[in-house]
């Protein structure tokens, strides 16, 4: 049984096949409860590539991803892919997802969130104290030639950054 305070954090893979597959074997592995995906999938067939996904995805479109209607076809079955901000509750954790990191300053300032998970800058920000912020890093691994994701502990409001 999946660990539903256990949520894998992903964002910005860009297309790359084999980070995804990896990605979805580690979250599978860790036996996560859900997934957020921070945008920038690009194209539709990554569902493919993460049909095997054993948990739940939530996430939102990023700056690159034009295909919107084929996109959100293609994780159906998977999980829905909102317009950016989204912000929904999971195991009593008010989480908010974004792409891009406008106002996630003022966002974390505000207290309304317990967690903060954006993308887009493809750097690993885990920022502490008061409101949890993440950017998991690059997925895809295109710009910094690093590949990660997260581990969040929502009981603990904890995050680890894995390279995959």
């Amino acid at each position: 049984m999946a660990h539903a305070h256990l949520v894998g954090l992903i964002a910005d893979t860009h297309d790359n096949k084999a980070s995804v597959e990896r990605a979805t074997a580690l979250f599978n592995e860790r036996d996560v409860g859900l997934v957020v995906h921070a945008g920038d999938y690009i194209a539709p067939f990554n569902a493919k590539w993460m049909a095997g996904l054993n948990a739940p995805m939530v996430g939102v479109f990023g700056n690159n991803d034009g295909e919107r209607f084929g996109l959100r076809a293609q994780f159906e079955s998977l999980g829905a892919i909102h317009r950016a901000p989204y912000a929904f509750t999971h195991e009593g954790r008010r989480l908010l997802v974004l792409h891009e990191p406008d106002e996630v300053d003022a966002l974390a300032a505000s207290g309304a969130y317990d967690v903060i998970v954006y993308g887009h800058t493809h750097e690993i920000d885990v920022r502490t104290g008061g409101t949890l912020v993440v950017n998991p890093g690059e997925a895809g691994g295109w710009v910094t030639g690093r590949c990660t994701l997260g581990i969040l502990d929502l009981r603990r409001l904890q995050v680890e950054i894995l390279d995959i």
